[in-house]
Parts: structure tokens; sequence; C-alpha cells
């Protein structure tokens, strides 16, 4: 008990919570903003491993970091017009639809990888992004490493959220993208259009998600290899249920899912001898699982989320 104690008290666990969940804040803003807007987006575990992959090869090729996070994010937003225009103007099962996207960004990585490099046997490495040096506030005891320790993509990502927050409750375009996602008619009626909205924050919100993938290659490890995605883009998909889609709720379910993932690694470590890795490596989802189920009957979804939506019809 006291070990946990320990655990909980320490300043790398807590800088270790956030640091993990940064791509998870990346790829449930970006969900939140798809499902907002009416759009279930499946295919972000296939977008977060595109956003790997593309960040990763434009820095190895010899872009700047940052025209690597652009290029993550232009390839989300290429997954994500291909996905908004199977189901929102032909109106496709977004299901389906996104289930192919995710199959299609991550074989598709996989094979520009495997056509870059066809001799490669160890991932080539880069230069990632490197905790910001702050001065002075760094050396505040707890707050400075766990806080002022990160990369800057975590506070783009801390950002992200107040950004999207600020989208959503505060201007007239936030007002709208619920507005589509709850009654598009009514949408429709006012004169906008409602394959406008979705089809840009489908693409806006897919951009988010592989920019979380970016985070992955070009922050938390330095390089691309196959599996690194390991069922993040699908802890996004509950994460914005459980939050009820909003973002402040949001982004602590993604910092909870964070200290559930960085308490399993500690605790392998002081019991890893006596209880399997496995129960370990599990403990994080499954409490997840917990959390959603208490939540969940609760949640105030879009009530045309899922819903085709074609002009003229009613």
């Amino acid at each position: 008990m006291m070990d946990i104690l320990q655990i909980f008290l320490s300043e790398s666990f807590w800088a270790a919570s956030l640091r993990i969940a940064t791509p998870l804040i990346f790829g449930v803003m970006g969900a939140l903003l798809c499902e907002r807007a009416g759009v279930l987006n499946l295919g972000i575990e296939g977008i977060f491993a595109a956003g790997a992959m593309a960040g990763w090869m434009a820095v190895w090729l010899g872009a700047p970091l940052w025209l690597g996070v652009g290029a993550a994010a232009c390839a989300g937003a290429f997954f994500g017009a291909l996905h908004a225009t199977l189901t929102v103007p032909l109106g496709l099962s977004q299901h389906v639809s996104g289930l192919g996207i995710t199959m299609l960004a991550t074989s598709s990585s996989y094979f520009l990888y495997r056509t870059a490099l066809p001799d490669v046997t160890s991932p080539p490495r880069i230069t990632p992004f490197q905790p910001l040096d702050w001065p002075v506030v760094s050396d505040i005891p707890f707050i400075g490493p766990v806080f002022f320790g990160q990369t800057a993509l975590t506070w783009l990502a801390l950002f992200t959220v107040l950004a999207v927050w600020w989208l959503l409750a505060r201007t007239p375009l936030g007002v709208a993208l619920k507005a589509v996602g709850d009654n598009p008619d009514a949408v429709n009626a006012q004169g906008l259009s409602v394959y406008g909205l979705r089809f840009g924050a489908v693409m806006a919100g897919s951009a988010l998600m592989a920019i979380g993938g970016a985070f992955l290659t070009m922050s938390a490890f330095d390089a691309f290899f196959f599996g690194m995605v390991n069922g993040r883009g699908w802890i996004c998909i509950a994460l914005v249920i459980f939050a009820s889609w909003r973002p402040g709720r949001a982004l602590f379910g993604a910092i909870l899912f964070g200290m559930f993932d960085a308490l399993q690694v500690r605790l392998q470590t002081e019991a890893g001898a006596v209880v399997p890795s496995q129960v370990f490596l599990m403990t994080p989802y499954v409490l997840s699982i917990i959390a959603l189920v208490l939540v969940a009957r609760k949640a105030d979804y879009p009530r045309a989320l899922l819903q085709p939506w074609f002009k003229g019809q009613r």
C-alpha cells in the first residue's frame, strides 16, 4: 500500500501520465469534432498510424519537426476527406466506412514504409522533439517536472483542448457544428451547408487524430514501427462517450487513462515476479471499460449521430 502511495506522490508518475495522455488528447478532440457534427469516425486507429508514419517519414527525409507535424495533419485530413465523401454526401454506413479507412490507412502506411525501406531490419531513428527548457518555472517543485518537462506537442495538445472548447462554446461556427449533429434540417433551413459543416469537421478532426499519431514517432519515440498505435484509437472513441462529448471531460478521461497506463508500468516493476505481466497490461483497458460503463448510460449524445442526411429529404 505504501508503495502505491509513493507512486502517486512521485513527480515522474504524473509527468508520465500526461505524456501518455498526449496522443489520446489529440485523438479524442478529433473524434469529438467529428461526432459533434454527426459523423462517427472509426478510421481513427488507421489515421493514427498514417500520421505516425507521415510525420516520421517527412522528418527522416530532412524536413523540420514542425513540417513533419504538418505532413501528419495533411495525411489525416486526406483520410478524413475520404471518410467524409463516403458518409456525408453518399450517406454510406459510417461504421463500415470507418473500419475500411482504418484498414486502408494502416496497410498503406506499412506498405509505404516497406517500399521506402525494403532492406531495413531496425527502424531508422530521427531526432524527436525535446522537453522544453523553461527558465525558472522548470525548477518549481512537482509542477516544474510534471508540466514544464514536456515537449511542445504536449503543450499543443493542451492548447487544442482549450481551442476546441472555445470553438464549440463561444463561436457561431461551434454552434452550427453542434446543431448539425443534432438537427441538420434546422441548419439547412438557416441557409447553412450541412455537407460543408460535416465535411470540414471530419477533415479537421482527422487532422488532429493524425497529429496524435505523429506524437508517437516524433516525441514519445524516435522511429516508426508496426503496431505502435496499439489500440489508442479505439480508446479515444470510448473516451468521447465517457466525456459526453465535452472537451473538458475528454481531457480528464485521457489523463485518467494515462494514469492507469503509467500505474501498470510501475506495478509491473513492484510485483512483476509474482503476478503475470499480462494482468498489468490489461489493467488500464479494464479500468477504462469500467469507467465507461459507469457514465455511458447518462451520456448526452448528438441526436443525429450516425444518421445520414440528404438535401431535400425529410
